[in-house]
């Protein structure tokens, strides 16, 4: 890429390589997300099929200071599973953190190039079951050209995980953005830039709607790279949810999930029956599409995706030895978030949302130990007094609202 936005865009995350990352807390805590959580490729882009023993190798194409890179890695290390992680981006300071981050978990299972992921085909790295692209597709000049080369590395049976920049939740940025492009042109150098943006930050007007907007905090707590990069990007480009599908679709992909996938249904955004049921017969991007809209608040979508011309991958939580997992939360956590009601508690996008559970729920959450099959969570309830008919029905209706926050997941084989 030899465009100008490009090489502003290379020059700045070498002078503020994002997002900001201190290696020495590394000690503390692992960063995790979406995508890329081994959970989440283990279910909804392998279908729960793919074995635990099968040798995973995944690329994290523009993967900054490592967040994906380093969580995946030491997820495998973690679980004792084989497989290979590859960090590729353009950024030698961005290289230099992700690395130190790396070493102070002393990672073994990690390497780390330095190219454009545009340069891919041409690289010899690869191929990769799973490809991962979190936060670069909007930065690029033409995003489908780089998302046919990450296609190009991507092995047969494979899958991605991908995150844009979405419009509406990213309310105040833009108008942010257009008056620092008059105040603080491109042309200047990035601290002067900085120094723009900082004045502006502290005189912004009341009204204006980047004081409302609480999706996110860069431009607060995220230091000269946080600032700079949602601020000043010289190229930032959302996707609604249609655009981003239409992009997935041209890359010859098949769109497996967006995260979480009870964010894109309309059905609890809307109290009034009637504009329910309006809303039921819209196919299923246009309800995406709908939800995104009434929400106003989805500042990014994040999607798996396997080829399109692989077939579909249909996990059956029914299955007797199929295993559930929690993602991120112990089986207490979960069953705390249940209410009096029965109904389990959840904020999403900014809203609190009321799951409503079976009254079984209360004696089926603590079981889910990621250990145990749906058949012997089922006989050991029934050993206490819950028949067979009563847990499946139950269970059907557990795994359909914690899947669709993203919660609950089936576990690899083996």
């Amino acid at each position: 890429m030899d465009d100008k936005a490009d090489a502003a865009l290379a020059r700045q995350y070498e002078i503020y390589p994002y997002p900001p990352r201190d290696p020495r807390e590394e000690a503390r805590r692992l960063v995790v997300g979406s995508p890329g959580h081994l959970a989440e490729v283990d279910f909804w882009v392998f279908g729960a099929a793919r074995p635990r023993a099968a040798p995973l190798r995944a690329l994290f194409a523009g993967g900054g200071t490592g967040d994906g890179a380093i969580m995946l890695a030491a997820q495998l290390a973690a679980a004792g599973r084989e497989g290979h992680v590859t960090w590729l981006d353009r950024s030698e300071a961005a290289l230099r953190i992700a690395r130190a981050r790396a070493e102070a978990r002393r990672l073994a299972n990690i390497s780390f190039v330095i190219g454009d992921l545009l340069d891919l085909r041409r690289s010899g790295v690869g191929p990769f079951e799973y490809v991962d692209c979190c936060g670069v597709l909007h930065h690029l000049p033409d995003p489908a050209a780089g998302l046919a080369a990450l296609g190009a590395v991507l092995a047969p049976g494979g899958g991605m995980g991908l995150m844009v920049y979405a419009p509406h939740g990213r309310t105040g940025v833009y108008m942010v953005q257009e008056a620092l492009r008059l105040l603080a042109p491109a042309d200047e150098v990035p601290s002067a830039r900085l120094e723009v943006a900082r004045r502006v930050m502290r005189h912004l007007p009341e009204g204006n709607w980047l004081h409302a907007n609480r999706n996110f905090i860069d431009h607060v707590r995220g230091g000269d790279a946080g600032l700079y990069d949602l601020l000043l990007n010289p190229r930032d480009r959302p996707f609604t949810v249609a655009a981003f599908a239409g992009l997935i679709a041209g890359a010859g992909l098949r769109l497996v999930t967006l995260v979480e996938p009870l964010r894109y249904d309309p059905g609890p955004l809307l109290a009034d029956p009637k504009l329910r049921a309006r809303a039921a017969a819209l196919d299923p991007l246009a309800r995406a599409g709908l939800a995104e809209a009434l929400s106003g608040q989805m500042a990014t979508h994040i999607a798996y995706c396997t080829r399109a011309a692989d077939p579909p991958r249909a996990p059956d939580a029914m299955a007797p030895d199929a295993v559930p997992v929690i993602r991120d939360m112990t089986p207490a956590d979960l069953a705390r978030t249940l209410r009096p009601d029965g109904s389990a508690g959840f904020v999403i996008d900014r809203r609190r949302v009321a799951i409503a559970l079976p009254a079984e729920a209360g004696a089926i959450l603590p079981l889910l130990d990621g250990k145990r099959s749906v058949g012997e969570i089922g006989t050991l309830l029934a050993v206490r007094g819950m028949p067979e008919a009563a847990f499946r029905r139950a269970w059907a209706a557990v795994w359909e609202k914690f899947s669709a926050l993203n919660r609950v997941l089936l576990a690899a084989p083996g």
